[in-house]
């Protein structure tokens, strides 16, 4: 998601983007309704040579200036390829739970920051990349996520969701979005539901996003007995409206990279509870425009809840400090800006 909107978001009069994916989906799907030129070149596993030669006469062809990629896969293989045709690369990466524990991983990002300007996209994974992977700091930059303001949902569009999703309207909303995987920690938000409820029964929680878990959660909320109050929603394109009908986010990851979910609800002025953990408290402030809490702890996720859920006045001041935040230091110009800067480095002095 964050590569479609960057790639939509740079300068046309600078800039001609081509997104070039590994398979087809939803992020195709996605970058062709931007009106982004996509192309699609299938890769089959570790060392694919077919991959590697027919990306590289993609660039020659679509006489590219630079390559920016994002995560391992493509970090590597995109810069090793790009190097080989000599153009310059820009490797970001978004999070920290997939290579660190691999000496063979670790090796190749090593190589790629010998040939890639390395990007993280927050001082803590900078930190953790430096220290786990072996690369210098002096070689990794920090570019912070950013997102766009959120157009604010019609009223009519609240009511018509709420009844969609068996809200009444009476009746509070947490709301959860990102993928359905053990790291992100839903089983411990729907653990604290129960004392949540003792407090607020009139509740709803819904979990927005696509991924394996999606029958185990569901399975765990008949098992503690609060299906009623629980909506596993599966992947939404809706992000907006339905931050617009929440009254306040979680997000009880295991580990973060710098998390658009809490971005998004952030700009859409709503108070943040999270994790303690990787960029999140460069993004929520304790105290000021959210609650950070230990991970793993659904002691402490519910205290914050009930507590937010019974101050309507202090949600507004959270969620108000926690939009001005966004839009002075994480806003999607601030973060493209900073990208085309870099660009402009790569492509007037070659690494």
């Amino acid at each position: 998601m964050m590569m479609s909107r960057l790639a939509g978001a740079l300068s046309a009069e600078k800039f001609r983007s081509v997104v070039c994916l590994f398979s087809s989906g939803w992020l195709q799907d996605r970058c062709i309704a931007q009106g982004l030129e996509t192309q699609v070149i299938p890769i089959n596993g570790m060392f694919d040579r077919s991959w590697g030669i027919k990306f590289f006469k993609f660039l020659k062809t679509s006489r590219a200036s630079l390559v920016h990629a994002h995560e391992f896969t493509a970090n590597t293989y995109g810069a090793l390829v790009a190097r080989l045709a000599g153009i310059p690369v820009v490797a970001t990466i978004h999070g920290k739970s997939y290579y660190g524990d691999q000496v063979k991983r670790r090796l190749a990002y090593r190589l790629t920051s010998r040939i890639a300007r390395m990007v993280a996209v927050s001082e803590d994974l900078k930190r953790y990349i430096a220290a786990t992977v072996g690369i210098s700091p002096g070689r990794i930059r920090v570019i912070y996520n950013g997102v766009p303001d959120l157009e604010q949902p019609r009223l009519e569009d609240e009511v018509e969701l709420r009844r969609e999703l068996r809200v009444p309207l009476n009746h509070q909303i947490v709301g959860v979005i990102g993928s359905l995987y053990p790291v992100k920690g839903h089983t411990y938000l729907l653990q604290a539901i129960p004392a949540i409820l003792k407090k607020h029964g009139n509740t709803i929680f819904f979990f927005a996003g696509r991924g394996q878990l999606e029958g185990e959660l569901k399975r765990q909320a008949r098992d503690l007995g609060i299906e009623d109050h629980v909506r596993i929603l599966g992947f939404r394109s809706d992000v907006a409206n339905l931050l617009g009908i929440v009254d306040l986010f979680a997000l009880p990851s295991l580990s973060e990279g710098l998390s658009v979910a809490i971005l998004e609800a952030m700009v859409a002025r709503k108070p943040v509870v999270a994790s303690h953990v990787g960029g999140n408290p460069e993004l929520v402030v304790d105290g000021e425009t959210g609650y950070l809490v230990p991970p793993m702890d659904p002691p402490a996720l519910s205290a914050r809840i009930v507590e937010l859920l019974g101050d309507q006045r202090l949600r507004a001041r959270l969620g108000e400090a926690g939009r001005r935040r966004v839009m002075e230091l994480f806003s999607l110009s601030a973060m493209v800006e900073q990208y085309e800067q870099l660009y402009a480095e790569c492509m007037d002095k070659r690494i």
